[in-house]
């Protein structure tokens, strides 16, 4: 049996408020048919939750530290894209932001890679700062131990 064809069909959806970048509206057969080549195609094709967004994991470029995780929706992979500067979606404010406007602690990106479905993708950044906004250097700054507790680690054990 051969696989089912899909009819893959497009529209524009709209424009970002911020860069006037467009923004495509996929038909279900296109999305289907896009699914199946994600892993095998050179196309960036962002598989988006039902919310819009992918879950983004930010490391250190230099030392491979793990600093953060976020969510970025098309805007905020568009922004960082063309800035070479994070750009996240806030899901407790239900706004774009850029990782350091107010504290200046940017994320400078050397590279994004994309998963093997195009849902998650891996930035890795050089850090102008603390990543988190406790200011620690990493987000991961506590071990969950067995009973239960958290131990609080130093800079150097975290992420």
């Amino acid at each position: 049996m051969s696989p089912p064809q899909f009819a893959p069909s497009a529209r524009l959806d709209g424009k970002s408020r911020t860069t006037g970048a467009s923004f495509v509206h996929i038909s279900c057969s296109m999305a289907r048919f896009m699914d199946q080549k994600r892993d095998e195609t050179e196309l960036f094709l962002p598989r988006f939750d039902a919310a819009g967004l992918v879950t983004a994991i930010v490391i250190d470029a230099d030392h491979g530290r793990l600093l953060m995780v976020a969510h970025m929706n098309a805007e905020a992979i568009e922004h960082t894209r063309t800035t070479g500067r994070a750009h996240f979606w806030s899901r407790s404010r239900g706004q774009l932001w850029r990782k350091g406007e107010t504290s200046g602690n940017e994320l400078v990106v050397e590279d994004m890679l994309v998963d093997c479905d195009q849902d998650a993708l891996l930035l890795r950044v050089r850090p102008a700062g603390p990543a988190c906004h406790t200011g620690r250097r990493s987000c991961f700054y506590r071990r969950v131990e067995s009973d239960g507790r958290l131990t609080f680690l130093g800079d150097h054990a975290q992420g």
